[in-house]
């Protein structure tokens, strides 16, 4: 037997199920969303189980574990288990996030309306690892607690039906009667549900390894500047005001445009990250105010901490500047806006991604080298670059006459280069003379 809810669903096609739920999976992460996500279903889809899958994709989930235990809620699985989950899978993912999807993207430089992409390049990682518990539970159907004015709907759905298009999807956030965060509280309250927010602190945020966003409550009016300087507000660094009046200098080391040291150890893609992140955040770094176009077609005010990936992105820009020739710096600049949308509108797991892929990775070749930068009060400062295969030439660059360059050339040049400039002078100067 199933709900009547569940039966309006099936036999109305109000949602398009092939069957009813009776296994779950789940992408769980002990948000208010997702929390009353897992008593939802078990309402409206009577008998089914529910198995809730949470990836660590590195939001300090220790620190989280610490605040919940304090507050009484209890870690995410106590938290899943005490909302009436089945199962709970917790999925250390961070490398395969960074090796798999953080670089390939920090390659590319990849930036969506100067947006460094930290919630988009997060989805496709988790979306795969969700189908394959729920492929491993021979689950039906996978479910996601993004909400019907997002972008996260379709980063999810694309790359479920890209890797299993077998399993049903269920977005409760498209279904049920509940309109607002605080109606989803009020849903909590009443089901004794443990929750970490309350209606003062109600922002939406989503953090990863590479970033935190903050969306919604006072920053929903363009009008306010966002409170950098509140207790709290900020959780991976300070406002530039508050960063040290002291430059800091660091100095990170790439092969092939992968990152691979700071300041001449040695590191995974992992710990550089949460380093630069610990560094770039004391010193105001990465913190980016904008309104951005969501592929649905809405404007939304977005507040971002970045503090290690932008230092990684102005690094690696910097590093590429000296290794690569201007046709390809020109045509991979290009390329990265539409490797940006790729991201951004969820289709990574598409042939086109893999080709970009293919031709940045071209690129990267001879992106090696080290790059020393200054960090002061939000600014990102170059100190010094080095590569063996630097295409700067002093000698050829010296306003003196040495090296390969003959000034000499640059006539005939000019001349070559100006024809269809001067050519289209003199047509215009004769027409003009016949019109008189």
């Amino acid at each position: 037997m199933y709900s009547y809810f569940a039966y309006l669903f099936v036999q109305c096609k109000i949602y398009p199920l092939r069957s009813i739920p009776m296994k779950i999976v789940l992408a769980y992460s002990g948000g208010l969303d997702t929390t009353i996500i897992i008593p939802w279903l078990k309402e409206n889809y009577a008998g089914c189980e529910v198995i809730c899958m949470a990836a660590n994709v590195g939001q300090d989930s220790e620190l989280e574990l610490v605040e919940l235990v304090k507050s009484g809620n209890g870690g995410l699985e106590e938290r899943a288990y005490r909302s009436g989950a089945d199962k709970f899978y917790m999925e250390d993912i961070q490398e395969e996030f960074v090796t798999d999807f953080i670089f390939p993207m920090l390659k590319m430089s990849a930036r969506y309306e100067n947006y460094l992409l930290g919630t988009a390049i997060s989805r496709p990682v988790i979306a795969k690892r969700l189908v394959e518990i729920a492929l491993r539970e021979n689950a039906d159907s996978v479910c996601h607690g993004c909400t019907g004015k997002g972008n996260d709907q379709v980063r999810f759905e694309l790359a479920i039906k890209a890797l299993a298009p077998e399993l049903d999807i269920i977005a409760p956030w498209r279904i049920w009667n509940i309109r607002s965060r605080e109606e989803a509280i009020e849903y909590a309250e009443a089901r004794n549900l443990p929750l970490n927010v309350t209606r003062e602190n109600n922002y939406s945020k989503d953090m990863n390894l590479w970033h935190l966003s903050h969306e919604g409550l006072d920053l929903e009016d363009l009008q306010n500047e966002p409170i950098y300087n509140k207790d709290g507000f900020l959780e991976l660094g300070v406002s530039p005001e508050n960063a040290p009046a002291v430059p800091a200098y660091i100095t990170i080391g790439f092969d092939k445009g992968v990152p691979i040291s700071l300041n001449g150890a040695g590191l995974n893609g992992v710990e550089l990250i949460k380093k630069l992140n610990q560094i770039g955040g004391e010193n105001g770094i990465g913190l980016l105010d904008i309104v951005e176009n969501r592929l649905v077609g809405i404007k939304s005010r977005g507040v971002y901490e970045t503090p290690g990936g932008t230092i990684l992105y102005f690094a690696h820009e910097a590093l590429e500047a000296i290794c690569l020739d201007r046709e390809t710096a020109h045509y991979k600049a290009m390329l990265s806006v539409k490797y940006a949308d790729v991201v951004y509108n969820g289709q990574w797991y598409t042939p086109l991604r893999e080709a970009l892929d293919a031709f940045v990775n071209k690129t990267q070749e001879r992106v090696t080298g080290e790059v020393r930068l200054k960090l002061y009060k939000g600014n990102i400062i170059k100190a010094g670059l080095r590569s063996p295969y630097s295409l700067y030439d002093e000698d050829t660059a010296s306003f003196g006459e040495v090296g390969e360059y003959n000034v000499k050339d640059a006539e005939g040049f000019i001349n070559i280069f100006g024809l269809p400039i001067k050519s289209r002078a003199i047509l215009d100067k004769e027409q003009e003379n016949n019109n008189d």
